[in-house]
């Protein structure tokens, strides 16, 4: 007895025209679509291991999963004889007003993925994005949320950020600040340099590449302003720019330079006689 192999894939199965051959062809499709699917949900998950919290990053990764077995799905329900034109009308007038309806939830959908994979900002980052200035607390699918430096959490859309200019003070391993430094015109500002910088170089965060720097900068109308920069690490940052001033300022003043009280010199014109008001009744007279 022998087996004709196309006889058998043409054997009708009693649903409408499809054969045997179809259904294969169709199982097979689909099988491929969901082997696919696996490979790239895990690797999507992967890639979001440190990037998100476990909730959410299995909650994209299953939406990956699914658009593409349900692209699988559709490109393989040709095999079943299934006309597909008036699905995808249908389908394509759901997806229009599905769209417009949610517009600004795709939106920070798909700015909530590239900031995922350019990251610009991470948790624990203090940043600034249009007028808002604290620390990243978490990163989600849709939004950002930061704590502001006055303990209050905005949530900012993932657009905004996307679309706005962001300015990340710890993105660099070190910082820079600078302070203006006003001594008397009588000081020496050679030796003034000199001791900030002593000072600046006892500091254990005060970085020595790049390393700090003490100018004079111009003269005042009340003294020699010096201006100083130096480099600390950007998570230090603050604590190093509020402790040194002080000691800067402190050591000075040990060594008898001064800081400058704004002066006025008055002249008066030739001649000009300077007279008192006589005392009054109730005045005392001694």
């Amino acid at each position: 007895m022998s087996f004709n192999l196309t006889e058998i894939f043409e054997i009708p199965i009693g649903i409408g025209d499809i054969t045997l051959e179809h259904l294969v062809y169709f199982l097979v499709i689909l099988a491929i679509g969901i082997t696919v699917a696996k490979v790239v949900s895990t690797n999507v998950r992967r890639a979001l291991m440190d990037r998100l919290p476990k909730s959410e990053r299995e909650l994209l990764t299953k939406v990956v999963y699914y658009v593409i077995v349900i692209w699988a799905f559709v490109f393989a329900l040709p095999q079943l004889n299934v006309d597909l034109s008036g699905l995808l009308v249908a389908g394509g007038i759901a997806g229009l007003v599905i769209g417009f309806a949610s517009q600004s939830v795709v939106s920070n959908l798909i700015s909530g993925l590239f900031l995922m994979f350019e990251r610009p900002i991470k948790i624990g980052d203090n940043i600034n994005v249009s007028g808002v200035s604290g620390s990243v607390e978490d990163i989600r699918v849709l939004s950002t949320v930061v704590k502001m430096y006055d303990g209050i959490y905005v949530r900012i859309p993932n657009e905004k950020i996307f679309t706005s200019n962001i300015t990340n003070y710890v993105h660099n391993a070190a910082r820079r600040f600078e302070y203006s430094i006003a001594i008397r015109y009588e000081d020496d500002a050679n030796e003034a340099i000199r001791i900030a910088k002593k000072v600046i170089a006892t500091h254990p965060f005060a970085l020595k590449s790049p390393a700090p720097s003490v100018f004079v900068d111009n003269l005042g109308d009340d003294g020699v302003n010096l201006t100083a920069y130096i480099w600390a690490p950007a998570r230090n940052w603050w604590d190093v720019r509020t402790d040194l001033l002080w000691k800067i300022k402190q050591e000075l003043e040990a060594n008898g330079i001064e800081m400058p009280f704004p002066q006025r010199t008055l002249t008066f014109a030739e001649g000009l006689e300077v007279r008192t008001r006589p005392a009054g009744k109730d005045e005392k007279r001694e």
